[in-house]
């Protein structure tokens, strides 16, 4: 039974994987209606922001009776009136007898209350299944509701030997062309994108996503001194929200960038106001595509959850090469920052590493 319900779970996952990226604030949710025989009947899933959840898809897409039928998902179902009527008032009605979950909702209003109002109904619930894998598919989500911050990936091109540049700042390209379509896959993840000044001057990134159906995040740029021209691609106004951070008065830039003066700390941007009023702006998961520099700001400041490095099979030793982490020190190996290896996937000639700061 138990080998069924883990199969049936990661159906769940993979099908909430499908929107990520098009569901923030909400958490990713899969869902599938099945019977005593393990056939599945129907699925479901949350698909975007303000539509039906998981739990409501899967119910309305079923062609039969569901009375007597079970239902698994990957995250507790509501019981609140949101954007959408509560699942479990709705899973109730329909007679199902088994509810399947992944994790409880972490969110307050949830938080247990989903699976208190099932039972009470006389309803079978099994928590837990695949419940390492199910938190990891929401960890955007359950930052933002435990931590009320946004989740902050650094992402890094770099060499062998952790070097993003050479000494002229010549970088590309270092990894090669599969690597970077994944970046525009892993992009179109994330809220938003955060660069600094020093990049925009150097490289002018224009920061979109570019792949098929996917969304451009919002982008947001860290210059203290505005330093950057408003010329500069990461400014052009094609619908994309920019917010640039800042401690100066502002210069004239395009109508779809909006200043957010925030405090100095040591010359530079108060990393943690940002980042706490970014999150007052809605934003719950930031991609870092920066320098060394404001890497290890990140770092230093305990700001970033995860790193996912892109690594090309290139050495470029050190000759004042740029370090992903430009200015680290540290005199003892107790020193160090650890972190926990969560993925690693082989591409053409690169590999992808993704690692938890813990």
């Amino acid at each position: 039974m138990e080998k069924k319900y883990n199969q049936l779970m990661k159906k769940c996952i993979a099908l909430a994987k499908k929107y990520e990226g098009r569901t923030s604030p909400n958490p990713l949710v899969g869902c599938i209606i099945f019977d005593d025989n393990f056939k599945i009947i129907s699925t479901g899933a949350h698909e975007c922001y303000g539509q039906n959840h998981a739990e409501r898809n899967a119910i309305l897409n079923a062609k039969e009776n569901l009375k007597g039928k079970n239902l698994i998902v990957n995250l507790e179902p509501c019981v609140h009136f949101g954007k959408t009527p509560p699942c479990a008032d709705l899973i109730i009605e329909k007679g199902i007898k088994k509810v399947i979950i992944g994790i409880k909702d972490v969110n307050p209003i949830v938080e247990g209350k989903g699976i208190a109002k099932l039972k009470r109904a006389g309803i079978e619930v099994i928590t837990g299944v695949l419940e390492e894998d199910c938190k990891k598919l929401n960890k955007f989500f359950i930052k933002n509701q435990t931590k009320h911050l946004p989740y902050i990936t650094i992402k890094i091109a770099s060499t062998l030997d952790g070097k993003i540049a050479t000494k002229t700042y010549s970088s590309k390209w270092i990894t090669d062309e599969a690597s970077r379509k994944e970046v525009q896959k892993l992009r179109n993840k994330y809220d938003a994108i955060l660069t600094s000044s020093t990049t925009v001057i150097k490289d002018n990134p224009s920061l979109t996503c570019r792949i098929k159906n996917g969304k451009n995040p919002i982008r947001i740029v860290l210059d203290t001194n505005l330093a950057t021209s408003p010329d500069s691609k990461v400014y052009t106004d094609d619908g994309t929200k920019v917010y640039l951070i800042t401690s100066k008065q502002t210069k004239k830039y395009p109508k779809n960038v909006e200043i957010i003066k925030t405090p100095i700390k040591n010359k530079h941007i108060n990393l943690k106001a940002a980042v706490g009023i970014l999150y007052e702006k809605g934003i719950r998961s930031i991609l870092v595509e920066a320098g060394g520099t404001l890497n290890k700001s990140f770092i230093e400041e305990n700001l970033a959850d995860e790193l996912v490095q892109f690594t090309a099979p290139k050495i470029l030793g050190d000759n004042n090469a740029i370090s992903f982490v430009q200015g680290f020190d540290r005199n003892q190996i107790s020193e160090c920052n650890n972190l926990k290896i969560s993925d690693v996937k082989k591409l053409k000639n690169d590999i992808i590493l993704t690692a938890e700061f813990i």
